[in-house]
């Protein structure tokens, strides 16, 4: 076997690995219906349930964050499928909201580890032809996989037997397939001379905070957007526009990511001084299509919003990245990259939370409504606070 042949077949088997893992972080969301009417919580405990994830992807990206560069990536790779097998196995056995609260811990702290680590796999095992293009392909490993989930767990929920554990004993096995393949190939990282694990420490150089700060701005307004498309979309879906049906609920959710991949793409065609903005237009109009569509329960508009807001999301993640990594000392990326994310995932939750603590009060559609508008300011405040860091450091 030559050179070529075995980086494809080791970038391959690192990318469907991190496929199969980010799509176990996104199979319960059809699911949470059925959840509901089998234990009897509110809108308020589904938030939970889902920020929970949000909380053990920062927990495990700040206690190993930086371990793959000292064991490697392979043994980091499959702790991250492992704690995604120990995530289906508590889904697949749980009968209380206890039980899903921990499994969607377990299934959090596998995205923790996974999102670094095999993104650098990717990157760093993808053959000399595919290495211009290899961020994008590990990009798009991660969204796709988060798309699929909900996509596949509808498909298995409405028209196989067992709704809620068919497509778990699914996942498990592929899991398994994704380990075997995870030790069949070779290791990329260089072995350091000592191994000396530590818990990463996020940290903000005065230098990177101008754009450090819009970059998580828009950060809050898109991933709190992600966060609400994969866990109270479904109630919006079946309480004010009367579907049912786990397949077209799961083809929505997926329908956000899809577009996220797209609106990443199609920024090597946009001026990079505009992506930021091009972004938060798209999901500002995201929004208002979204809104909308709760005000007057239409399917199309739903559909639309998902549409914008997932490109614009695509488009305001890798501009943010660009623009912080692009004024970031190198010896500082490692520590900096964390800190983005933790504000990511802290935008995915809170805000959520945030949205489920008012449905009670003020009911679902009056809820999502004042979302859609929060977001639509949040996203003006972060277009305009990139381009006056961008000013002032043009």
């Amino acid at each position: 076997m030559t050179e070529n042949t075995h980086a494809r077949r080791d970038f391959l088997l690192v990318a469907a690995a991190f496929f199969i893992t980010m799509m176990g972080t996104t199979l319960p969301t059809p699911l949470y219906a059925i959840y509901q009417q089998q234990l009897g919580f509110d809108a308020t405990w589904l938030t939970l349930i889902f920020s929970v994830y949000a909380g053990g992807v920062i927990a495990a990206l700040v206690a190993v964050g930086s371990w793959s560069d000292q064991i490697g990536r392979r043994p980091m790779l499959l702790a991250g499928l492992a704690m995604a097998a120990v995530s289906a196995v508590l889904f697949l056995t749980t009968h209380s909201i206890g039980g899903l609260l921990v499994g969607r811990l377990f299934s959090g702290f596998s995205a923790g580890i996974m999102t670094g680590t095999a993104t650098v796999a990717v990157i760093e095992s993808a053959p000399k032809a595919w290495r211009e293009q290899a961020t994008l392909m590990a990009t798009a490993a991660n969204m796709l996989g988060l798309g699929s989930g909900p996509l596949i767990a509808g498909l298995t929920s409405q028209l196989l037997p067992w709704p809620t554990t068919l497509i778990f004993c699914l996942h498990l096995a592929l899991l398994v397939l994704a380990a075997l393949g995870i030790a069949a190939t070779r290791e990329t990282a260089p072995k350091p001379p000592t191994v000396h694990l530590s818990i990463m420490r996020p940290s903000i150089p005065q230098a990177v905070r101008p754009m450090f700060i819009p970059a998580a701005i828009a950060g809050l307004a898109s991933f709190s957007v992600a966060g609400v498309f994969t866990s109270l979309v479904p109630s919006i879906m079946r309480q004010l526009l009367g579907l049912e049906g786990g397949l077209l609920i799961g083809a929505v959710s997926c329908l956000f990511f899809v577009a996220s991949i797209i609106g990443q793409m199609s920024l090597k065609w946009i001026a990079p001084a505009r992506h930021m903005s091009v972004g938060c237009y798209g999901l500002i109009l995201g929004m208002v299509a979204f809104g909308c569509s709760i005000v007057g329960h239409h399917l199309v508009l739903l559909l639309l919003g998902g549409f914008l807001a997932g490109a614009g999301q695509g488009m305001v993640f890798r501009a943010g990245m660009g623009a912080v990594m692009g004024a970031c000392p190198p010896e500082q990326k490692a520590a900096v990259t964390s800190a983005l994310f933790i504000a990511f995932y802290f935008s995915m939750s809170l805000p959520v939370i945030a949205l489920g603590f008012s449905i009670p009060p003020f009911g679902l559609s009056a809820a999502g409504e004042v979302f859609s508008a929060v977001i639509v300011v949040v996203a003006v405040w972060a277009m305009v606070s990139m381009r006056r860091a961008q000013g002032r450091l043009a």
